[in-house]
């Protein structure tokens, strides 16, 4: 009798136990939700909603003070003809094509400097990186107008040599060498990023090439560039991504213009001037949802060419 009532026992105190940790697992997700629950609040507060009703005012005629009106695609369409929008398009993709690289191999340079142990490595990485704490605020911004306008202290420095510009800000030709300039300053970040790859390369196999005779630039392509490649393609689409939105050291060294001659109207400068300047709140949105649609179209070219130059550990390419 015993060993026959014995299952009938635990087959009676199964479902308790089940329950138990049903009633554990409910408990946890409903903690877990309370948690997430400041974070889906802001999400769809202050992102997702303002992004639908953006999209929405894309296709309509809106100036704050009065209702919107539908007008459907009308402010795409009217992009095309809008010659200081196109004009937006040529500064910013110029100031990504030559601003981005640029800014890139100045981080590694400096990255692969700092890499190798030396007297006060320490001071030097945050002397470096310090630029990049500070370089996006508005009063850089501004002592960097002070820097290269007429009789500032980059062209009194260049006077010496007899090239003296007269001051970079009013000159159209050289704005655009300013704003690279300025963004080049502002490498700390990347070069943090790329010292911390570089400090994940084995050192045996540098020790290897030198054995086989390799020069400098053999193990830069043969081993750097390839253990690397991650944390490139990581700084290339950051850094892309960031330059399509530069907006504050164009608003500060063109006094919210644009100018000389339209050489700082920057894409997100003409947005925020289009929304906030004339009103055109519908024109603006469909300005920044062009941008996004770019952005995305951009990202989506890096992850699928990716395949063909970036390398992970173990890959057997």
């Amino acid at each position: 009798m015993t060993h026959t009532q014995a299952p009938t026992r635990r087959a009676k105190s199964a479902p308790p136990q089940r329950n138990e940790k049903l009633k554990l697992r409910r408990a946890e997700s409903r903690a877990g939700y309370a948690f997430l629950l400041p974070w889906l609040l802001g999400f769809f507060v202050l992102t997702a909603g303002p992004m639908i009703a953006s999209l929405y005012l894309s296709f309509t005629n809106y100036n704050l003070f009065e209702a919107p009106k539908w007008i459907g695609v009308d402010n795409y369409v009217n992009l095309l003809s809008d010659e200081r929008f196109i004009q937006s398009v040529k500064v910013t993709l110029t100031y990504v094509v030559f601003g981005t690289p640029t800014k890139l191999l100045a981080a590694l340079a400096i990255a692969m400097l700092l890499n190798s142990k030396r007297r006060g490595q320490g001071f030097y990485r945050s002397a470096f990186y310090v630029p990049s704490l500070i370089g996006a605020s508005v009063s850089i911004a501004i002592v960097w107008k002070a820097m290269f306008g007429d009789a500032g202290p980059v062209d009194q420095f260049l006077s010496f040599f007899g090239i003296g510009l007269g001051g970079w800000v009013g000159n159209p030709n050289m704005t655009m060498p300013m704003m690279i300039l300025l963004t080049v300053w502002q490498f700390g970040a990347p070069m943090i990023i790329f010292l911390a790859g570089l400090k994940q390369v084995p050192a045996e196999l540098y020790e290897a090439a030198e054995m086989d005779g390799a020069g400098w630039g053999r193990k830069f392509a043969s081993i750097t560039w390839p253990m690397l490649s991650p944390v490139i393609f990581f700084n290339l689409l950051m850094e892309t991504i960031n330059a399509f939105q530069v907006f504050a050291s164009a608003f500060i060294i063109s006094g919210g213009t644009g100018g000389p001659a339209g050489s700082t109207m920057f894409y997100t400068l003409y947005l925020y001037l289009r929304g906030f300047g004339d009103f055109r709140m519908g024109y603006a949105s469909a300005m920044a949802w062009l941008l996004l649609i770019v952005i995305g179209i951009i990202t989506l070219i890096f992850f699928k060419t990716s395949d063909k130059w970036v390398h992970y550990s173990g890959d057997e390419k």
